[in-house]
């Protein structure tokens, strides 16, 4: 627990927080040409690719792995997340939140949720695997 209240997880909230506005940002505009489901997934790598070198430049500064095998790593944990965020997003829109009553921004609702649920896995993903 203590490794969630560390200065190096504020910066990756912090950095994280960057990376997930351009996802939700992103997904906005890709929405105008791709489905919702399409554009989750493309916003999600957008993000990805912007995390990635946010955490390299100031979370995981220490790191000895070189950036093609942090990638590599970066990219996996990523699977799993992009997994978690897709599940998230979609369950909320189509069922969960019309099954509450709310219809208006449940997509965005829905994102912003998904969003989120990964940061803690991700940051023990990538603290163990990708920046080692």
């Amino acid at each position: 627990m203590s490794q969630f209240l560390s200065r190096q997880f504020l910066t990756f909230l912090v950095t994280g927080g960057a990376a997930a506005a351009v996802n939700f940002g992103s997904r906005l505009i890709y929405n105008r040409w791709l489905d919702y489901s399409s554009s989750v997934i493309v916003a999600y790598i957008t993000g990805m690719i912007t995390a990635f070198v946010l955490a390299r430049m100031f979370v995981f500064k220490e790191s000895e792995q070189s950036v093609h095998k942090s990638a590599v790593f970066f990219v996996l944990v990523n699977l799993v997340a992009v997994l978690q965020t897709w599940a998230i997003s979609m369950g909320l829109t189509y069922w969960l939140l019309p099954a509450m009553g709310v219809t208006r921004w449940a997509p965005e609702i829905a994102h912003a949720v998904g969003i989120v649920v990964p940061v803690f896995t991700s940051y023990l993903g990538h603290k163990r695997w990708s920046f080692r």
